[in-house]
């Protein structure tokens, strides 16, 4: 069991490290120190439910209807266009990178949830993939592997949170926002011409 619990976790990790819009918020709110254990914890629940739902064999229904994927991928790619051209506008204007510039909760809250659930790959990559390479492991071992897979989302999402608090000291210039903010912009834009182009 251990080593199907070991194989999830390398699988989950593998698909949530990679750079997507949604790290990428993770980290701008863990280094603002902004409502950093709501970012966390809505990431980590968002995860836990997909990977969860893909297990009990919910990735078969997403594959029977592959319009709400097409959906999702036209809903994703222009949130994500608009949010790059958010960030552009904060690189260039000083005054947003002031630290009395805080987002209200309500409104992290909010982008959190769009930035998870409107990226089809989250669903393909939590619910198809995951599932799918769970379900291979037999009626009873699928929930061990899940459960490894479900312990990466938690590592991941409140390391990145959490390790970018510990920086944001070195990390709270206004050049440096500027250049977060441009490199979030490209690539929201580049993430949103992928699910355009893919």
């Amino acid at each position: 069991m251990w080593g199907t619990w070991s194989a999830g976790l390398a699988a989950g990790l593998a698909l949530i490290i990679a750079i997507g819009a949604q790290n990428a918020f993770v980290l701008r709110q863990g280094i603002r120190r902004e409502h950093v254990g709501a970012v966390v914890a809505l990431c980590t629940a968002g995860d836990v439910v997909l990977i969860l739902g893909g297990t009990a064999g919910i990735g078969a229904l997403v594959s029977r209807f592959p319009d709400a994927l097409e959906v999702l991928r036209w809903a994703g790619a222009a949130y994500l266009a608009w949010w790059a051209v958010r960030s552009f506008v904060s690189a260039v204007r000083p005054a947003s990178l002031k630290a009395d510039a805080a987002r209200s909760r309500r409104s992290v809250i909010t982008t959190t949830l769009a930035l998870t659930f409107l990226n089809p790959h989250v669903y393909l990559d939590t619910v198809v993939l995951l599932g799918s390479l769970a379900n291979q492991q037999g009626p009873d071992a699928r929930w061990v592997f899940a459960a490894g897979a479900v312990t990466g989302s938690v590592v991941w999402f409140s390391a990145l949170g959490y390790g970018a608090r510990a920086l944001s000291g070195a990390l709270s210039s206004p050049r440096t926002w500027r250049v977060v903010d441009l490199v979030i912009g490209v690539v929201m834009l580049v993430l949103a011409a992928n699910l355009v182009l893919g």
